[in-house]
């Protein structure tokens, strides 16, 4: 520094070196080889689907469309998915030289694909669980389409909307907008015909994940940030900006590869989830004899699920009357929507829970079960799955041994295995859908991050510590099948590091990802209640 130089004038020096990483040009092998993956993929889906439908009967032309257009905007919804929350997982490696760009967005794209891939579906259904119980039970009929597409569509407006911006939005938040707008529009369409709306309880569960993460993820990576200053206090590289596309020091280097794998990689078990939830009620909807039940289980597995219902019943009202089937569901249908006990509820849920045991057990393969029948075993063992969870969380059950108390816990589990799965060629498609958006769209967002959130170059010390939070906040959330905002995660602990680092914030970006994150929710679900009322008149 000469001595007309301030220490500003030479930070903003510095500022300037900007690294040309993130522009550098894609390798000439990427195209073909990256075609020759997805139209591999492609094939492979279509046989497993071509598979999955030659054992029901064959579906109308317009099943077919239907089919096929349901599943390309659900599909095209994690493509815009990969523009944001997943380019969010490389800026970070671009932005310190870590990785050349092509390559980070290629490992990011291959890592989520692995996230995907071995997702347990738990934030899957979790996501399902907030919409409407009747819309979820008839999600084959005229308003189930309407629900579908009108989420879809929403969600996929508003994603490339903030994209084309440049402004990283939550794909999490605009999804669950989405469901929401949908849900109050259906009760205020059938609010005199008992419309539940949409599960406040759930929405409060997955609200609270959504608003404290990105909260936790700025004050744990300022926390960590200046944790690492302190420890590794000697080591002034690691808390100056590159110089060029100079790469980090090995070790350094190692570290921020191995946390943007971790953030890709739980981006994917995560995010990827809300793709795969929907692509099942598409499914479920429009081919129910393939898709309504897990028809991996076996005979073993069926037997264990009529002893269990019947222990079950017992267990939470030993002496119920064989209530009529259609009185039972009325009860308890009526019961998730109002969450208002009544005498009859208990006694309903033993007697349905007993004939369903009963009416799966005479079958020795699912296969076996005939169309008009698996429709009513799945909304009967989806009502009962939601009631046990009403009744257990509102400590309503009645008082049970310890045994009994296991054997219920054992039908529930049973319960969820015929419910809650994913085929295999669906993670898949999902997974190829968000590696895709991830490669096409990540500059846009990748720029904002890097560049635009602080005053100054990003430190290796500021990427080091945000993506490791990031990675940790993420898995974290995925273990409790919760939701949670891949975008608002990374860039609040960007943020935080760079308030630790007292780089300064520019408060230009800052409040235009602010104010993404405020309308995300009140846009969303108005742009979806309106697609939804609009759809109802189509179809």
């Amino acid at each position: 520094m000469n001595s007309n130089q301030t220490p500003v004038d030479s930070a903003h020096q510095s500022t300037n070196n900007k690294s040309t990483n993130v522009h550098v040009p894609t390798p000439k092998f990427f195209m073909p080889v990256f075609l020759t993956l997805i139209i591999s993929t492609l094939i492979y889906i279509g046989f497993q689907l071509t598979a999955d439908l030659a054992h029901v009967p064959a579906l109308s032309l317009y099943s077919m469309i239907l089919l096929g257009t349901a599943l390309f905007i659900a599909l095209g919804f994690e493509f815009v998915n990969g523009f944001h929350d997943t380019a969010n997982a490389v800026a970070t490696v671009i932005y310190t030289n870590a990785l050349s760009a092509p390559v980070a967005v290629m490992w990011a794209g291959f890592c989520n694909f692995l996230g995907v891939m071995v997702a347990s579906g738990a934030v899957a259904y979790g996501i399902i669980a907030l919409l409407p119980v009747e819309l979820i039970m008839n999600v084959g009929s005229s308003a189930g389409f309407a629900m579908v597409f009108a989420m879809l569509i929403a969600a996929i407006l508003w994603n490339l909307g903030t994209w084309f911006l440049g402004i990283p939005a939550s794909s999490s938040h605009t999804l669950i907008g989405s469901i929401l707008g949908v849900g109050i529009m259906n009760y205020i369409l059938h609010a005199g015909s008992g419309a539940s709306g949409v599960d406040m309880d759930q929405v409060i569960k997955v609200g609270k994940a959504l608003l404290f993460s990105p909260l936790i993820g700025f004050a744990f990576a300022a926390v960590l940030f200046l944790l690492v200053k302190k420890i590794f206090k000697k080591q002034m590289e690691l808390f100056q900006p590159p110089e060029g596309n100079k790469p980090p020091p090995p070790l350094i280097r190692a570290i921020l590869i191995f946390t943007c794998t971790g953030v890709s990689f739980a981006h994917g078990s995560n995010d990827g989830q809300k793709g795969m939830g929907l692509i099942m009620l598409i499914l479920i909807g429009c081919v129910p004899l393939a898709y309504s039940l897990n028809k991996n289980l076996d005979q073993a597995h069926i037997q264990s699920f009529e002893q269990l219902s019947a222990q079950t019943a017992t267990a939470i009202y030993a002496q119920h009357d064989d209530i009529a089937d259609d009185k039972a569901r009325d009860v308890i249908t009526k019961y998730i929507q109002t969450k208002e006990i009544t005498p009859e509820v208990v006694p309903a849920l033993a007697s349905l829970t007993d004939h369903l045991g009963e009416r799966v057990g005479q079958y020795g393969d699912l296969k076996d079960i005939p169309e008009t029948e698996v429709s009513t075993i799945r909304n009967d063992m989806y009502l009962s799955t939601t009631a046990f969870k009403r009744l257990d969380k509102a400590e309503q059950l009645p008082a049970m041994t310890a045994d009994q108390a296991k054997n219920v816990k054992e039908y529930r589990n049973n319960l969820d295995s015929f419910l809650q799965y994913i085929p295999t060629w669906v993670k898949v498609a999902v997974a190829l859908a968000l590696g895709l958006g991830t490669m096409v769209g990540w500059k846009r967002i990748v720029v904002t991050v890097g560049e635009r959130i602080g005053k100054h170059h990003m430190t290796y010390g500021q990427g080091m510590s945000a993506e490791l939070v990031a990675m940790t906040t993420i898995a974290a959330a995925d273990g409790f099948g919760m939701p949670v905002s891949t975008t608002h995660v990374l860039n609040s602990a960007v943020a935080g590091t760079m308030v630790a680092n007292k780089s300064g914030l520019n408060f230009a970006t800052v409040k235009t990802i602010l104010s993404a994150w405020i309308f995300t929710l009140p846009a969303t679900i108005c742009l979806s209640g309106g697609l939804y009322w609009l759809f109802l008149k189509v179809f």
